[in-house]
């Protein structure tokens, strides 16, 4: 059944509230890894045909109207993964157990939020899971309640909330036009409609409002903030997955399913996509802060992301897809490597930092893996996602902005090996000298996904034909 994806994060957090507390404190975060674990099982079931969800009994109850596909299955298994990596990284960050408590039950809001979003498939249901995603991210950006936390989530709220009121009209003016928000009826309301000034207003103001919640260009102010402020696992959740999910993958769904590519969307698609590559490169450039470096360099990528999907051709929405997942991946490994760099020298300030390899060479062979990856270095998993998003623009015919792409790339690799370099490589400064390799605590989750960066570049072959080609054709 579809909506036990929605019911059982829900459920585990009723579980964990009403059993003793004092036990939950001590076992509920290894009761809840099972939750992520399971899902990527599911997932994996799925894809190879071994389980088969048809509608169940809660599915009528709860009057849910859900549906899986390819790029369903890619996001559950991401948002699985990156909760599985939260979850076992917050054990070693967040020493208080009542912190740690309280930190599970957002996780697990979060949780069934993003799994609701990714779905449903009518536009008032996906507003509620979107709200439930946004409030408990509000939270967990000034969980810890310092001055910088609270300032990145008052900018993070309010514009959140600037993109609830535009969410809220449009969908309002999209139900006069079709009588419905199912995905199916509004799609084909949409096409036959003769109100197209109304239309297009609607569009505007919905696209306007995922670009905020997406943190693209310009209206990006909150997204540096939130991420450099946040706590250390809190930021691993923020950037691997919640963003993609709520702003970049309700994109992806909702212009492929509903909204349809007509001109005026390809155009402001690739364009705000092209803005935030470059303005994130650049930006990226000129960071001291690995955690900030690290923030802007994910408006660049995401923006690699919407550009591709602007194409508004099968192979553009595979190669966006295929980006959102890789990024989720890498990102979310080299916010652990900054966690991990924070915990043991006390700084985030990289020109503060050198030669951290010879004493911390596992966070740094893992970090340069997901830097490469990052900048789209051959053979791992960054470097075929942006290939396929490249050969997208140009075989529709986008031939500068493939070129942008490209350059980008070069701007990427800057900026990525000057963090390499100011980090890991050169002398070690003498306040370093008693520096240790992180816990295993730390290490293991690092382990994990530089091994899916390296394994998905690695079988690049069996991904295209199993799920980037079934996209394609479908």
């Amino acid at each position: 059944m579809l909506s036990l994806f929605i019911i059982l994060p829900l459920l585990s957090l009723m579980v964990i509230n009403l059993l003793p507390k004092e036990l939950m404190k001590k076992i509920g975060t290894l009761m809840s890894l099972i939750l992520p674990l399971a899902q990527m099982l599911v997932v994996v079931f799925i894809f190879l045909g071994i389980l088969d969800i048809r509608p169940g009994p809660a599915d009528h109850f709860f009057k849910f109207n859900l549906a899986i596909d390819n790029i369903s299955l890619v996001m559950l298994f991401s948002i699985a993964i990156v909760i599985l990596v939260t979850l076992l990284v917050e054990r070693h960050l967040i020493p208080d157990a009542d912190e740690r408590f309280n930190f599970l039950n957002l996780v697990l809001i979060t949780f069934t939020g993003m799994n609701g979003i990714v779905l449903v498939q009518d536009l008032f249901s996906l507003y509620v899971f979107l709200e439930i995603t946004t409030v408990a991210t509000f939270i967990l950006i000034s969980f810890h309640k310092k001055r910088d936390a609270l300032e990145g989530a008052f900018k993070y709220i309010i514009l959140s909330a600037l993109a609830t009121v535009g969410i809220l009209s449009s969908i309002a003016l999209i139900f006069l036009i079709s009588g419905d928000t199912s995905f199916a009826v509004v799609h084909q309301a949409l096409q036959n409609s003769r109100h197209a000034f109304l239309i297009d207003f609607a569009l505007a103001i919905f696209l306007g409002s995922l670009f905020i919640k997406g943190g693209l260009v310009p209206f990006h102010g909150w997204l540096a903030d939130a991420y450099s402020s946040a706590g250390r696992a809190i930021s691993i959740l923020l950037a691997g997955i919640v963003t993609k999910t709520l702003g970049v993958y309700t994109l992806i769904r909702l212009v492929s399913s509903v909204f349809g590519f007509d001109t005026e969307v390809k155009g402001v698609l690739m364009f705000i996509g092209a803005l935030s590559i470059i303005i994130g490169a650049f930006a990226a450039l000129g960071q001291h802060d690995f955690k900030r470096l690290l923030a802007y360099s994910s408006i660049s990528q995401v923006g690699y992301i919407i550009l591709s999907l602007g194409c508004g051709t099968p192979l553009g929405i595979a190669a966006a897809v295929f980006h959102l997942f890789n990024h989720a991946i890498f990102k979310s490994l080299l916010f652990v490597n900054s966690a991990a760099l924070e915990l043991q020298t006390g700084t985030r300030h990289m020109d503060k930092m050198g030669g951290l390899a010879q004493k911390m060479p596992i966070t740094g062979v893992t970090s340069l893996l997901a830097s490469l990856s990052t900048a789209g270095m051959p053979p791992l998993s960054g470097f075929w996602s942006k290939l396929l998003i490249v050969m997208a623009l140009w075989f529709s015919g986008h031939f500068a902005y493939a070129i942008i792409a490209v350059l980008a790339s070069v701007l990427t690799l800057g900026y990525m090996l000057s963090l390499q370099n100011r980090v890991f490589f050169g002398k070690l400064r003498p306040e370093l000298e008693n520096v240790k390799e992180a816990s295993f605590g730390l290490l293991f989750p690092m382990i994990i996904l530089a091994g899916i960066i390296v394994g998905v570049g690695a079988l690049f072959p069996f991904i295209l034909n199993s799920l980037i080609f079934p996209i394609i054709i479908k």
